[in-house]
């Protein structure tokens, strides 16, 4: 019988092929270890720099993708030169859209800061030329002459008014000519008995003073204008003389930077015209204009500062939305409305991974469909707009800011699953230009000697990151035996460091509590135990329920047409496997297998695969020349949730041949693996969770030395069972059992031989397959003849009739 020997069921490591004594001794790790193809697609994503050429990680969750990737990029990122530095500034032609300005590394904060002192100086300077006596007195001299002027023009209308007899005299509504007789006006008494000869003398020469009056208004409003802009030009021109030596010198400071000296000119251009922003209190007590806020307009906003950065940036964005990748416009609420300005301009991600790398789990920006839409957008125009997020919505919102697009250049790393990356190149046209390289992590790697060093080198890296204590060679080696429990391959490695690492942090722990200065194997071991301890609840309720008989496992006797399958239950961070009873009905008829779990609706697509195939072996092995005259009904017994997968195939038929063998079953050995219809016995998942689960439940009622699990003769490369379940099989208490045909697996489960087919297409004479094919032939006669029968009583009926 082909029972496995103890050495298979694990690989035990052996701590003399390691070459250090502690990962004390050990350098740190400094690449990414087990996904050479992965590294080889994010190189060659990291070289191209043509346009679309962003990457996308994908691979299961636990692989270490974002850690790995972020070191990896960081370790990339110091062979380039820190990006420019951007700024916002005033747009003083179109005021909403503030202008970009791009900088050497280092440049903004220094030109934020030099703006500063120019804003500062210049209103220093410029406030004292205007308090100063000497500005007074040309204002005041200018303003002296024209009030003589107009008092020297009005005066002579005066004058010319009383000779030819008016008074010229002021009112509310302005001047007024009014007749006169010896200085004094003339009343209505007198005006009623003046001749109309004398009224219309009167009348013409008041309409010729009139025309005088408003030819000296005119003049005096052309006077008003004129000394006006004397007056403003006289103010420019001292704060142009002011500003010249203080914009010379930032130009001339920043003359390799072409922008910055435009710049310059427009702020000289724009305080020269606006140089009431740089009066104070006048000396008649007037407030001309209010303090701070009209300078925020000569502001820099620094909105990329990368004086401190010495290499391309790094930036993983947790929260992707649209405004922490695109960046938003700020507003704060003065006099009860909303106000914005360019120094409320607040950067994203994609500002500030410009010209390095942004990494972004996409898990997390598909929950966002505007941001996911606004990357796109950014990475295939190659800018980066800042825009208010109701706007790109299309609501109405009230006037605001259109900052200047800042030209984009990043390399974008997307993070995520690989059904993921599927589902969004068929469905998103757009995804397929804008990520076109793949690299994809898997979840294990070979066991070789040069991973097990860099295994070990990985453990050294965490230790001394996170202050751990440090594992000696024998806790290593026991880790790498975990490590390929969790692949479930004896020659391979995971490459799930996330769960590797809490194995770590765990087994320091109790490292410490042991008071040892390194981690040991035994502490390894208790990590991985107290984990499982602390969720293995389920299971030791359903391995009590099974001992107490509330569920019906029988584990020490025989049974026809009845078996113990193994599945696997998942509770996210536990699995374990449990046994469950198949039974199996057959009687003669047309119907088939009939599946009662999919009858009922708790079979899945998978299960019912599996059942049909069944069919077809049948047909094709032990009724090839006779029609398949059965009605066999298969179900899990006390099974209430949905049953889904194959594994249970292999162990469904041989619960069918043994009803029509009638052939009883080893009930203390478990059955797992699927099958095709040519009768190979197919491998399986979740190998050793249901060799365990089998084992606990036959240890709960007592190990008999008979009891034991057949699995798929392709599992055996997949066993990494827990010590006592090895060391049962060590002593003859438990025993595996493999299988790569059904013929091989039916001699195990009953103790008689299969039978090998004949040259005349019979079976040998007493073997099962023999003994199946003749119930089979059986029930097609009684099949046949009952068939018959019917018709011939028909036909005597329909005589008689």
């Amino acid at each position: 019988m082909p029972e496995l020997s103890p050495e298979s069921l694990s690989n035990i490591c052996d701590d003399s092929c390691l070459e250090f004594e502690t990962t004390a001794d050990l350098p740190p790790l400094q690449s990414i270890i087990g996904q050479q193809r992965a590294v080889h697609a994010i190189e060659f994503g990291l070289d191209i720099e043509e346009k679309g050429f962003n990457i996308y990680a994908a691979g299961p969750i636990g692989t270490g993708k974002a850690t790995t990737i972020t070191a990896f990029l960081k370790n990339q990122a110091t062979s380039k030169k820190p990006p420019s530095d951007w700024c916002y500034v005033q747009n003083f032609r179109n005021p909403n859209q503030p202008q970009a300005l791009q900088l050497p590394a280092g440049s903004g904060r220094e030109l934020r800061h030099d703006m500063k002192n120019l804003v500062d100086e210049a209103t220093r300077v410029i406030t004292q030329a205007f308090e100063g006596e000497e500005y007074s007195q040309r204002k005041e001299n200018l303003t002296l002459n024209f009030r003589r002027e107009n008092e020297h023009l009005f005066g002579t209308i005066k004058d010319r008014a009383m000779e030819e007899g008016f008074l010229l005299q002021s009112n509310p509504s302005g001047l007024t000519l009014i007749p006169h007789t010896g200085g004094k006006p003339i009343t209505e008494e007198e005006m009623a008995s003046i001749t109309t000869a004398e009224h219309g003398k009167l009348t013409q020469i008041r309409e010729r003073l009139e025309s005088d009056l408003k030819q000296a208004f005119s003049q005096t409003r052309t006077g008003e204008r004129l000394v006006h802009e004397s007056i403003q030009q006289m103010d420019q021109e001292i704060v142009r003389s002011a500003l010249n030596f203080l914009i010379q010198e930032l130009k001339e400071k920043y003359a390799s930077t072409t922008q910055v000296g435009v710049y310059l000119d427009e702020v000289a251009s724009d305080m020269t015209e606006n140089v009431d922003l740089f009066r104070s209190k006048s000396q008649d007590g007037q407030n001309l204009v209010s303090a701070a806020p009209p300078m925020r307009r000569y502001e820099i906003n620094v909105i990329v500062d990368n004086s401190e950065t010495q290499c391309a940036p790094v930036v993983f964005e947790v929260n992707p939305t649209h405004s922490n990748l695109l960046g938003r416009i700020d507003k704060e609420a003065q006099f009860g409305a909303l106000q914005t300005d360019l120094t409320m301009i607040r950067p994203g991600s994609l500002h500030l991974a410009n010209g390095g790398f942004l990494i972004i789990r996409i898990e997390e920006l598909l929950r966002n469909a505007i941001a996911w839409e606004g990357l796109k957008r950014s990475l295939s125009e190659q800018t980066i707009i800042i825009e208010e997020l109701a706007e790109r919505m299309g609501v109405l919102t009230t006037n605001g800011l259109t900052p200047e697009p800042i030209p984009l250049d990043v390399k974008a790393v997307l993070i995520g699953n690989t059904m993921l990356y599927h589902t969004l190149y068929i469905n998103d046209p757009d995804f397929a230009e804008l990520f076109k390289v793949k690299a994809e992590f898997d979840s294990t790697m070979e066991l070789t000697q040069g991973n097990m060093n860099d295994y070990a080198s990985f453990v050294s890296s965490l230790c001394t990151k996170e202050q751990l204590l440090h594992m000696d060679r024998g806790g290593v080696a026991k880790l790498l035996e975990h490590s390929s429990r969790i692949a479930e391959d004896k020659t391979k490695l995971s490459t799930k460091f996330a769960e590797i690492s809490d194995i770590i942090r765990e087994a320091s722990y109790w490292a410490k509590k042991d008071a040892s200065s390194y981690i040991e194997a035994e502490h390894v071991n208790m990590a991985v135990e107290e984990k499982a301890n602390r969720s293995d609840l389920i299971r030791d309720k359903i391995v009590e329920m099974i001992q107490r008989g509330t569920i019906a496992i029988d584990t020490d006797s025989e049974a026809i047409g009845q078996i113990n399958g193994l599945a696997v239950i998942g509770l996210g961070d536990f699995a374990f496997g449990r046994p469950s009873r198949i039974t199996v009905s057959v009687g003669t008829g047309r119907d088939g297998l009939i599946d009662i779990e999919r009858e009922s609706n708790l079979g899945g697509r998978l299960h019912t695969k599996g059942v049909m195939i069944l069919g077809g072996y049948l047909s094709d092995r032990l009724a090839r020349n006779i029609p398949l005259a059965l009605t066999a009904r298969i179900t899990f017994e006390q099974s209430y949730d949905e049953i889904d997968g194959d594994s249970a195939s292999s162990a469904e038929l041989y619960a069918i041949l043994s009803h029509l063998a009638n052939l009883p079953i080893k009930q203390g050995i478990a059955v797992t693996g699927s099958v095709d219809q040519k009768g190979h016995v197919q491998p399986i998942g979740g190998v050793n969770h249901k060799i365990e689960g089998f084992f606990y439940v036959c240890q709960a009622k007592g190990l008999t030395g008979d009891q034991g699990v057949m699995i798929p003769a392709s599992n055996i490369q997949n066993l990494m069972l827990r010590e006592e379940v090895v060391e049962a099989v060590r002593q003859g208490q438990f025993h595996i059992y493999s299988a790569s045909t059904i013929d091989e697996g039916i001699e195990i489960l009953t103790g008689v031989k299969a039978g090998s087919l004949q040259p005349d297409g019979s079976f040998e004479d007493g073997s099962v397959n023999q003994l199946v094919s003749k119930q089979l032939k059986d029930m097609a006669c009684n099949l046949r003849d009952f068939t018959r029968g019917l018709s011939e009583e028909g036909n005597v009926k329909q005589a008689l009739q």
